[in-house]
């Protein structure tokens, strides 16, 4: 029998503190990132890798998520009768990227408690877990790879990135062992965001994971971690000691990856997407290294 298809789950439930006051009224995963909402990026990643059940862990004031993969017959009228091909197609596009749901978090509690409410939803099956702050370049294949390695040993899968050292204090870091291929490593431990001398490695817990149904036993017994919250990073360590199931391997990505979580890789994101564009970087390069020579 073959796989059943996967589903994904994105946690959305963050306050956005760091984009204030942008993120007042704003979800965070709605701000632009070039021309379309960061949350779109993710969603467009999850059907490429062929997942069209998508759950979305959202929290209060949280509902221009939902308004903006539903359909807007008003607007596309208006456009049709313009003639708007172009536009028309880029909204139409937004509202049937896959079958996304909704469920609240409640009170914001964590990763692993917003990973935790898709219980329900994902049942007895594999699925992927999105953050949005990650985005990863469509040319670069993460997520698909993951679900092929998932597929041949039943592990769970995180995906790893080499960081600077330095910086390795703001994620989650793996301790790990080498296989045959360079790119996936056996995980062995995993500590959310150690001290440079304490880290295990500078290799950093990215934004994509496919986790085992076992997970939300896990999650249910795991007691709140740093910042008073229930780290998906305990649970995870949890499982990559255990002798007795088929354990945590790693993806090592590295492609091209654009963190929207802080403000100035925010820009950056937005800098580099837009560089990158057919239709708007044989205009931007040059003035970009116009406004660089001015610095």
């Amino acid at each position: 029998m073959p796989p059943k298809p996967m589903k994904a789950v994105i946690p959305a439930a963050g306050l956005g503190t760091r984009f204030l006051p942008a993120t007042k009224a704003m979800p965070k995963e709605m701000l632009p990132v070039v021309d379309k909402p960061a949350i779109q990026y993710v969603v467009e990643e999850a059907a490429q890798a062929g997942i069209n059940d998508i759950l979305v862990i959202i929290g209060r004031n949280k509902n221009a998520i939902s308004n903006h993969f539903d359909s807007v017959p008003e607007l596309e009228v208006k456009l049709r009768d313009k003639g708007d091909a172009d536009r028309l197609k880029r909204v139409m596009d937004s509202s049937d990227l896959a079958d996304i749901h909704f469920v609240r978090q409640g009170e914001p509690r964590g990763l692993g408690h917003a990973v935790s409410r898709a219980r329900a939803h994902v049942g007895e099956s594999p699925f992927a877990v999105m953050l949005g702050d990650d985005l990863i370049d469509e040319r670069d294949a993460l997520l698909t790879t993951m679900i092929a390695q998932h597929e041949r040993n039943g592990a769970t899968i995180i995906a790893l990135m080499e960081v600077d050292p330095a910086q390795i204090h703001m994620y989650g870091a793996a301790a790990v062992e080498a296989t045959d291929d360079p790119d996936i490593v056996r995980v062995t431990g995993l500590v959310e965001k150690p001290k440079r001398e304490d880290a295990p490695s500078n290799l950093a817990i990215i934004g994509r994971y496919v986790l085992t149904p076992a997970i939300f036993d896990i999650l249910d017994r795991t007691e709140p971690g740093k910042g008073g919250e229930i780290q998906l990073t305990d649970a995870l360590q949890e499982l990559a000691t255990d002798a007795a199931g088929p354990g945590v391997y790693g993806v090592v990505f590295r492609g091209r990856r654009y963190d929207t979580g802080d403000r100035v890789d925010y820009i950056k994101a937005i800098v580099q997407l837009a560089a990158d564009r057919e239709d708007l970087g044989p205009e931007l390069r040059p003035w970009f290294k116009e406004f660089a020579a001015t610095l």
